[in-house]
């Protein structure tokens, strides 16, 4: 890679990644949209309608439009097709990630603090595989989560390291939808004025 390749080119690793088809495929469509401003949340093919091929992304404030799914279809749909990675008929489905959302980053921890979600782990912690609390803290290493429903003589809070998570997703509550339509609100609020603030300093012709 280039020296010159900007740095805002650069995004925070996921701490869940894919295996098999589905690496692949992250492997080839990963670094067509880090260049437009998207991070990968998940890849993903199923048996949807004979073959559903299912990519998950989002922008890097965690906003996504219809207009930003159809974009990175356009984009990345030539590149599979060249790189041909699944030997047989697929349908393309881009999405975002949703309110009750996968958490893939550290910075999905930190940033959806306070909120309830379901986690399974790739190794025993405390004797267990399967969580499900509020997540009240989070460092470099990992996030403590409060469990909801303690079974007899557990701690009610658990320290969880970022590396033992396999996978975790956000659980639906009347909170969690008040505070993602607000980010999501501001988010594009911050993202208006940014456009017309550059359009404002374009030069005129």
């Amino acid at each position: 890679m280039s020296d010159t390749t900007p740095a805002t080119f650069e995004q925070e690793p996921r701490l869940v990644v894919e295996t098999g088809i589905d690496l692949r495929v992250a492997e080839i469509i990963e670094p067509v949209l880090v260049p437009m401003g998207y991070q990968l949340v998940r890849v993903r093919l199923s048996s949807q309608n004979g073959a559903t091929l299912q990519i998950m992304a989002e922008r890097t404030d965690g906003t996504m439009t219809v207009e930003d799914c159809e974009a990175i279809s356009t984009a990345i749909s030539p590149v599979l097709d060249v790189e041909d990675p699944i030997d047989k008929q697929y349908h393309l489905e881009v999405s975002s990630p949703g309110i009750d959302r996968p958490m893939v980053r550290k910075s999905d921890f930190t940033r959806w603090t306070g909120h309830l979600l379901k986690l399974e782990t790739s190794v025993l912690v405390e004797g267990r595989k399967r969580f499900r609390g509020k997540i009240t803290e989070t460092d470099a290493e990992g996030f403590t989560i409060e469990r909801d429903q303690p079974a007899y003589g557990e701690e009610p809070s658990v320290k969880i390291p970022f590396t033992a998570v396999a996978e975790g997703r956000l659980i639906l509550t009347d909170d969690l939808i008040r505070d993602a339509l607000t980010a999501d609100k501001k988010a594009k609020a911050a993202q208006a004025a940014n456009e017309n603030f550059e359009d404002e300093d374009s030069p005129i012709n």
